[in-house]
């Protein structure tokens, strides 16, 4: 399945114009289901300059469930993109932070222009079937990283649009993202256009196709 038009029509971009390594930094590895936890922070890193631990935060949100404030499906389980907002806006309020976010449904065009608007980070979710799952590779090595077997679903912050990128000789891997698979990383994790318009373009009631959390810094 592949997007209108030419790949090689979309120029490089990445997000905030900053170089991979730069986006590379912000990535941090996940423990337990907390995904979402960690491209929420990251991109607030990104945006303000403000660090918040995902872990501490999931662990958080998971007592907020208790006091009747769903944020996610389940303590330790899911966060749906609904929900990823909510989490922003508790953010926002509790840490007093100038940001916010709109929940919809997107289109590749919206994504490339995305990777241009320095207050905007892009979260993206991904959703896949038993037996799957899309490959995902991290820098330009040829490995598949992502071995799941059964339905599940992954968020990652949309960091790149790179037409000549590879991951090894032969996988076209142009869209890149800031993952939760690795502390102190160098490299962004990488997906094929197939892969990923497939993976994001996934029906799932309430959810899909296409979700996208546009997270926002927002003037005081």
């Amino acid at each position: 399945m592949t997007t209108n038009g030419s790949e090689l029509d979309k120029p490089q971009k990445y997000l905030m114009a900053k170089k991979e390594v730069e986006l590379a930094f912000f990535q941090t590895r996940q423990i337990g289901n907390n995904c979402s936890f960690h491209a929420i922070t990251a991109g607030i890193q990104l945006l303000l300059n403000y660090k918040i631990d995902p872990n501490t935060l999931a662990q958080e949100i998971n007592a907020e469930w208790w006091r009747g404030h769903f944020m996610r499906v389940f303590p330790n389980w899911a966060v749906t993109p609904r929900m990823q907002v909510r989490i922003i806006d508790y953010i926002a309020q509790t840490r007093n932070l100038p940001i916010g976010a709109i929940y919809t449904r997107g289109t590749i065009p919206q994504l490339l222009q995305m990777l241009s608007d320095s207050n905007t980070i892009p979260i993206i979710t991904l959703i896949w079937l038993w037996g799957q799952a899309p490959a995902i590779y991290y820098a330009d090595n040829p490995n598949n990283l992502n071995p799941a077997k059964k339905a599940q679903g992954h968020t990652m912050a949309l960091a790149a649009y790179d037409p000549d990128h590879m991951s090894g000789d032969f996988i076209h891997t142009p869209w890149g993202f800031i993952n939760s698979w690795r502390n102190e990383a160098q490299h962004l994790y990488w997906m094929t256009e197939d892969d990923f318009i497939k993976a994001w373009g996934f029906f799932l009631p309430r959810i899909g196709p296409n979700p996208l959390v546009l997270l926002q810094s927002t003037p005081y």
